[in-house]
């Protein structure tokens, strides 16, 4: 009897969206990069904790990160509806943060935007469920 009610108070103290899953390691849409999506405070952030060669090259000669392993892209992404967040994505490679959007589209699937200018250019990427980089990926 008390495992049932247990497991009723830990499903609805999970923050919105999150028993579909939006916390884990999700792969950028070239495999370059993979973030791990956690709670912070009440939102939702992501850091990186695998990036290849290239990725973090770029990121230094292009946007002066010198540490790319470790770095917050996804900041303080907050529910804005079921499987909906708005945040603020920090792109490496450009060495700044964007108003961002992201959607979980499916159990293993992310769609996060970015906007600049006011929301005159954006750009979405469609993200993938990763391996943990200590299961599959070496450093």
């Amino acid at each position: 009897m008390t495992a049932p009610l247990l497991a009723a108070f830990l499903a609805a103290a999970i923050p919105h969206g999150a028993a579909g899953g939006i916390y884990g390691t999700w792969s950028n849409p070239a495999g370059s990069v993979i973030v791990r999506t956690a709670p912070c405070g009440a939102a939702v952030c992501g850091r990186v904790v695998w990036a290849s060669p290239k990725a973090r090259d770029d990121a230094a000669r292009k946007g002066g990160v010198r540490q790319l392993v470790g770095l917050e892209l996804l900041r303080g992404y907050r529910a804005t509806g079921p499987r909906r967040w708005e945040g603020r994505a920090f792109v490496p490679d450009l060495g700044d943060e964007f108003a961002s959007q992201m959607v979980q589209t499916g159990p293993n699937q992310i769609e996060i935007e970015g906007c600049r200018f006011g929301g005159l250019v954006c750009k979405t990427q469609v993200w993938h469920r990763a391996v943990p980089p200590a299961q599959g990926r070496r450093r």
